[in-house]
């Protein structure tokens, strides 16, 4: 290139251009010139941003990788904490909740019968004798006395809590008392006709000295449905209860012998128990319930009293403690489960069809 090539300016030596024109060279000018550089920056730009991305998901997945092992050693140490302490009630239970604790002094021995009567019921007759022989052989005890509130139940059950009773009684001289709260009918009542006196509340639902059992029969049913009935037995009357069978009139003249003899055993221990203070009412052992007032007049109880107006009548001031064996909680709920299952399935819920129960 020669000497005037150099010297030549385009802006100079040039034609004349518009401003517009002007500038559009300018731009293609940078935009050639710095192009290559550029792109580089471009390039690197995109792949800082990529890593950058990548940083943020790792990050993420890292951080809901802590939060999910937080969750999980929490629910780990819950879990732990509840079987702890489902393991310290246990022991507690089996080992400290059925002491009775130092008494302070004369004090009424309170053993509840709370629910219905039965082997499997919280008011059975192991529990029941249990809390009385507990409250009988402390001395501090200067009366013992079963709080009741219960429709009845197992006529066998109530059999043995009236016979403990009646055995205590004769062991010495020291009261056997039984107070009424809500309901103290039928096998409740054959209970309380074993203490020396029996209390109630004006309102308390008392007697009900009677037998029961209910049945279904259901043969018309499955007929009606073309069910067809097996039942294979060994001795004719086997299944004389069965609902989808029919009963004979013999068997039924034998099933309400049975009930009359059981209603025989009822009546025979009231007597024993409750004596001349009965009175000759005839439809006193009918299995009808009399309101708390009305059995004191028919010699079914002995006064109108709570378990407190009772203890302060005793001792000048409200001053009992309680005798009943503490139920283990797992064998509570399983009960309760038990029942309730026993409930949807229309399973029977005791041993005995035979009741003394209010129904």
């Amino acid at each position: 290139m020669s000497d005037d090539d150099k010297r030549y300016d385009e802006w100079t030596d040039g034609p004349e251009l518009s401003r517009d024109e002007a500038r559009r060279r300018v731009e293609e000018k940078e935009v050639s010139s710095v192009g290559d550089e550029d792109a580089d920056v471009l390039r690197e730009r995109q792949r800082l941003a990529q890593l950058e991305m990548m940083d943020r998901w790792i990050g993420g997945v890292l951080a809901e990788q802590r939060r999910s092992r937080r969750w999980k050693l929490f629910f780990r140490f819950l879990f732990a904490v509840l079987i702890l302490g489902m393991l310290a009630t246990s022991i507690y239970s089996l080992f400290f909740a059925g002491m009775t604790p130092s008494p302070i002094g004369p004090h009424l021995g309170v053993v509840r019968v709370e629910g219905v009567i039965d082997s499997e019921s919280e008011a059975s007759a192991e529990r029941v004798n249990k809390g009385l022989q507990r409250a009988w052989e402390n001395a501090e005890t200067h009366a013992v006395v079963l709080h009741i509130n219960s429709p009845g139940g197992s006529p066998v059950q109530s059999q043995r809590i009236f016979d403990e009773i009646r055995r205590l009684r004769q062991a010495g001289d020291k009261p056997i008392l039984a107070v009424i709260g809500d309901i103290g009918a039928s096998g409740a009542y054959y209970v309380a006709a074993g203490a020396d006196d029996i209390y109630a509340a004006p309102a308390s639902l008392v007697g009900s000295i009677g037998v029961v059992y209910s049945g279904f029969g259901l043969q018309d049913a499955i007929e009606r449905l073309g069910v067809e009935r097996r039942v294979f037995t060994a001795g004719e009357n086997k299944a004389f209860l069965d609902p989808f069978s029919d009963i004979a009139p013999d068997q039924r003249r034998f099933w309400q012998q049975v009930l009359e003899t059981t209603h025989r055993q009822f009546i025979d221990d009231v007597k024993a128990g409750r004596g001349e203070r009965l009175s000759d009412d005839p439809a006193l052992f009918t299995g009808l319930v009399w309101t708390g007032e009305q059995a004191r007049e028919l010699g079914l109880i002995d006064g109108l009293k709570s378990l407190d107006e009772l203890a302060r009548e005793r001792l000048g001031e409200a001053r009992t403690r309680d005798y009943t064996p503490a139920l283990d909680p797992f064998e509570r709920l399983s009960r309760q489960f038990g029942r309730v299952a026993a409930q949807w399935l229309g399973l029977p819920q005791a041993a005995s069809p035979v009741r003394y129960e209010l129904p």
